[in-house]
């Protein structure tokens, strides 16, 4: 019988162990997308206890712990930070076979070299060994990065955002590079005519410019997305139900604009359209800037209306949803190819039902230009987990090409979820071993190893193109 978390863990052959021993585990990590505050970084924060760094803002944690009956005092409410790690450890037994059980303990192990496994029991102890360490620099914030051999992180930052923090981290000259991406959700948000025209009067004074058309807003947002390009920026991101991608003339589309900025409630269609305008205007943004531009698509936000109010968005009440997905997409993406203006582009599925249509879809537009330019990205939210990701890359395996796939990311708000690329990375390596074994791929090393580095962390590098001063640690690299 394995022991849990060996070394081993997730590996169950010869061949993947050398996998990922050899080539896999050593890589450096691209976080290209993630919810990580810049101004922690920017402060290299020491967190006061384990329950700051690693329960605030978790939903993942809250889920579990509101379905295994613990009170929303000790979960978001006034409780001590001690109490609510109390909670959260009680949980622990209790998420067996959850990925929260592997992560929690992954984590324990990688940060904190703790084997112990987390209950009601330990709980006392744990939490004052991490809180004890989590004071020392080298559990600061950029101690934290480092100590998991990140290279670059890139943030998620609204068009409003001044960017100060990274500007501070740019200018420190950190080893680790810490990139802000274009996130503009609510500068497309039309739902609540209100708090949309609230989110102009904030641009106006962000852009030095007053708003009164559809040509000032759409002046005034290219000129923030010009000043996150000064500022670093080479990528952007969107968090969608579905693409839009119904067709409008401009003309329709300034009127809607002038609706909205009277206060006038606008219609399903309307809204639908001046959705559909604001995607095509960012996506020929970021293709004239040379942006990687990706799509999240797929989340039912804030299903508990009730829970919405008290504790607002982005708390634990999103799951899956069922939207039609493929007629829209391919319309959007089209229309870009076709006028020349595609960007490097990533889309992700929250439905797994999808896995196939993104999978396949993506081959529709890789025309040549670039190694996998659109690309199914990995499995996020509920799916980045041991059968999540597994069948992502089977489809992937199966419609395109896995070994051109930019790999995994942490879309995280905790500096401490990073172990989740050795997740992936044992996953995949597991795969791969698999089927050497079999005799279903010949018994390579060399160039599989070398796949499972491109996977791990080659094709982002190279993707992104990034400039990184860094020396990787590629084991079998002289023999490649």
């Amino acid at each position: 019988m394995k022991q849990f978390l060996d070394e081993n863990f997730l590996l169950n052959n010869t061949t993947a162990q050398r996998l990922y021993h050899e080539y896999a585990k050593d890589m450096p990590i691209i976080d290209y997308h993630n919810h990580l505050p810049p101004n922690e970084i920017a402060e290299d924060k020491n967190f006061e206890n384990i329950s700051k760094v690693w329960l605030n803002g978790d939903h993942y944690k809250w889920r579990a712990m509101r379905t295994n009956g613990v009170e929303e005092e000790y979960i978001t409410g006034d409780k001590t930070d001690w109490e609510k790690f109390r909670a959260w450890a009680a949980t622990v037994p209790y998420t067996v076979r959850n990925p929260l059980y592997h992560w929690t303990h992954l984590e324990l192990q990688r940060y904190f070299d703790i084997n112990t496994i987390l209950n009601a029991d330990s709980a006392k102890s744990i939490y004052d060994e991490c809180s004890e360490k989590l004071q020392s620099k080298e559990y600061s914030v950029r101690g934290l990065l480092e100590k998991m051999n990140v290279k670059v992180v890139c943030t998620t930052d609204d068009p409003l955002d001044s960017l100060e923090h990274h500007q501070k981290i740019s200018k420190d000259g950190w080893a680790v590079k810490v990139f802000p991406a274009f996130r503009p959700d609510k500068a497309m948000n039309v739902d609540d005519v209100t708090t949309f025209n609230n989110y102009l009067t904030g641009l106006e004074s962000a852009a030095d410019t007053s708003i009164s058309t559809y040509n000032d807003y759409l002046a005034a947002l290219k000129k923030r997305h010009a000043f996150f390009v000064e500022n670093n920026c080479s990528i952007s991101d969107h968090g969608l139900e579905e693409i839009y991608a119904e067709d409008y003339t401009s003309t329709e589309v300034a009127g809607i604009f002038a609706k909205i900025r009277s206060g006038g409630e606008l219609t399903l269609i309307e809204n639908r359209k001046f959705k559909s305008a604001m995607l095509v205007n960012f996506a020929e943004w970021d293709w004239e800037k040379g942006f990687v531009q990706q799509y999240h698509l797929g989340a039912l936000r804030n299903n508990n209306s009730r829970m919405l109010s008290q504790l607002g968005p982005d708390t634990g009440w999103d799951s899956i949803g069922d939207f039609t997905q493929a007629q829209a997409l391919s319309k959007f993406l089209n229309r870009l190819d076709k006028n020349n203006t595609l960007a490097k582009t990533i889309i992700y599925n929250l439905n797994p039902a999808d896995n196939e249509l993104f999978a396949t879809m993506i081959g529709n537009f890789n025309d040549g230009s670039a190694a996998g330019k659109v690309q199914w990205g990995s499995s996020w939210w509920f799916l980045d987990q041991k059968d999540g990701m597994t069948k992502q890359i089977n489809a992937l395996s199966n419609m395109g090409l896995l070994s051109r796939f930019v790999g995994m990311l942490t879309d995280s708000r905790s500096f401490l979820s990073f172990p989740r690329h050795e997740y992936f990375r044992r996953i995949l390596c597991n795969l791969f071993g698999e089927e050497i074994e079999n005799g279903e791929l010949p018994n390579d090393m060399a160039w599989t190893g070398k796949v499972i580095q491109d996977i791990c962390f080659n094709n982002a590098k190279n993707y992104f193109n990034w400039e990184l001063d860094t020396e990787l640690n590629m084991k079998k690299t002289s023999s490649l």
